[in-house]
């Protein structure tokens, strides 16, 4: 039917809806693909292959040293939030259990307990995003090394510890790494760690304030500074965890506008 012959049947107006309604799909039929292809398939791929590596393997020792290396996060988050909010850090403490403590002095207190969760999945995020997002990989994983190193020497006690001796293990592996290893190399380690920080922080909040809500934890501190049952918080951190981490993972999965078509396909 001819578009005269539907306006003399049914009237102006109502042609004028329809053609509105056919521009509304055929509008959002070209978000919906947009929004496909803004997505790069082949890093989703890669992430999930990863996590079920990490999964697969997360009570062995291959997985053991990222999962101390999230902890020593963890504690510098707690670290630098006392210093963002006018405190000190007095000392970083770490233990072959998967265990930590930041000892530190001034500050917010509500803050710096909270920042121990969100601070390991926003270091693995932001090394999970650089990762994916740029080319620099050698130089990200020498930065990171560096970090490592520095606080180690200055925060990490005692001397003679496993703490220290991690951590200064790990700083020099990862300058070394990023001097001597390979662009795709790099790549793929940050990637690790940045995926098992994020892995690892929903987990860490689950066990503080569901499974093991009687022992002594930053969930527990913030309970008797607040008042708030420690499985109230649980539910509240993880619940954002679980959030931040998809939006995050997503981010992470944006196709780069920058990268020529051809190279994304390899």
């Amino acid at each position: 039917m001819r578009d005269e012959e539907f306006e003399s049947l049914f009237g102006k107006s109502s042609m004028q809806k329809l053609r509105s309604g056919t521009s509304v799909l055929r509008a959002g039929s070209r978000a919906s693909r947009d929004a496909g292809g803004r997505i790069d398939w082949r890093m989703v791929g890669i992430l999930a292959g990863l996590a079920f590596l990490i999964t697969l393997l997360w009570g062995t020792p291959v997985v053991y040293p990222l999962k101390i290396l999230v902890v020593f996060f963890h504690e510098l988050s707690h670290g630098l939030m006392a210093i963002l909010t006018g405190g000190q850090i007095v000392q970083i403490q770490l233990s072959a259990f998967e265990g930590g403590l930041c000892i530190t002095a001034g500050g917010n207190r509500f803050l710096i307990l909270s920042a121990g969760y969100v601070g390991s999945l926003l270091w693995g995020g932001v090394i999970l995003l650089l990762a994916a997002r740029t080319r620099w990989h050698r130089a990200l994983t020498m930065a990171l090394g560096w970090l490592l190193l520095v606080v180690g020497i200055a925060y990490v006690r005692p001397l003679l510890s496993f703490g220290l001796a991690f951590i200064l293990a790990s700083g020099a592996a990862l300058l070394y790494s990023g001097l001597r290893a390979g662009q795709e190399f790099n790549r793929y380690l940050l990637k690790l760690i940045g995926l098992t920080s994020l892995l690892y922080a929903p987990l860490d909040i689950l066990s503080d304030t569901i499974f093991g809500s009687h022992l002594p934890s930053d969930a527990q501190m913030l309970s008797q500074l607040t008042g708030i049952p420690t499985v109230v918080h649980g539910v509240v951190w993880i619940a954002v965890s679980v959030l931040c981490g998809f939006l995050l993972l997503v981010a992470a999965c944006q196709r780069d506008p920058l990268m020529p078509a051809a190279r994304r396909k390899r």
